[in-house]
């Protein structure tokens, strides 16, 4: 993937000046070299943890090697959050549980279709732990989710039913923060999820590219989730876009 140059840029911000919202946020995007962090944004550093980066049982390639961009990033923001799956060791969402069902494969489950992974990021075990190297000690808060058995959660924002939330709007909202930045694992669920709720949230959001890795399920997941995240307002963004 590329740099977003200026033509194709204001090509989208066109396109999208509703869905983005803000005249500011407009400004800043069109400055899109020049961004430097304010107490109104926050960095949300989705799931780098154990279970996702070589090595672990729901490996995301390549997955560690956006550590040490995630702790620069991290430098240059205020405001920190960090999430992570937090999974009882018979959720709903595991393969494991569902008879005859193999990781990857679909099922139906209350609250919709539900992807069926390997057993991940379990309560309290060493895959749960945060990624060796990543280093944010000024992370204000962390945000566990996928705790309750019967719901997945990819989103730091809503649980998979879209109906409960996991307290995060609030705090933010409460912090008058205004913007939020997206690394992380994995792309096309957990990152692109949460960017998702956090425009429906009414905040302004951006994914950090660079800084994230997708799973890219049937080799077309990534790129449908960069439409997706597109059509709802989320820009694009590269860690080369700040200073």
């Amino acid at each position: 993937m590329r740099d977003i140059d200026r033509r194709s840029f204001l090509k989208f911000a066109a396109g999208s000046a509703v869905a983005l919202g803000s005249a500011g946020w407009l400004s800043t995007a069109l400055a899109y070299k020049k961004i430097s962090p304010t107490s109104k944004d926050v960095l949300i550093v989705v799931d780098v943890q154990k279970c996702f980066i070589p090595g672990g049982s729901l490996a995301v390639d390549k997955g560690n090697e956006i550590v040490p961009l995630i702790n620069a990033l991290a430098g240059k923001f205020e405001n920190v959050v960090l999430t992570q799956d937090w999974h009882t060791a018979d959720h709903i969402s595991f393969a494991s549980q569902h008879p005859g069902k193999k990781p990857f494969e679909t099922t139906q489950v209350p609250y919709g279709t539900q992807v069926l992974w390997p057993d991940h990021c379990v309560q309290g075990t060493e895959g749960a732990d945060l990624a060796p190297g990543l280093s944010v000690p000024h992370a204000m808060l962390v945000i566990r989710k996928g705790y309750n058995r019967e719901v997945d959660s990819y989103s730091a924002f809503l649980e998979a039913d879209k109906k409960t939330g996991t307290g995060l709007t609030g705090y933010l909202k409460e912090r008058n923060i205004a913007r939020c930045f997206f690394c992380g694992l994995a792309t096309d669920f957990c990152v692109a999820w949460s960017a998702v709720d956090a425009r429906a949230a009414g905040f302004e959001a951006a994914v950090i590219e660079d800084a994230c890795r997708g799973i890219n399920l049937g080799g077309t997941g990534l790129e449908a989730a960069w439409t997706d995240m597109t059509a709802k307002g989320v820009l694009r963004i590269q860690s080369t876009n700040f200073v």
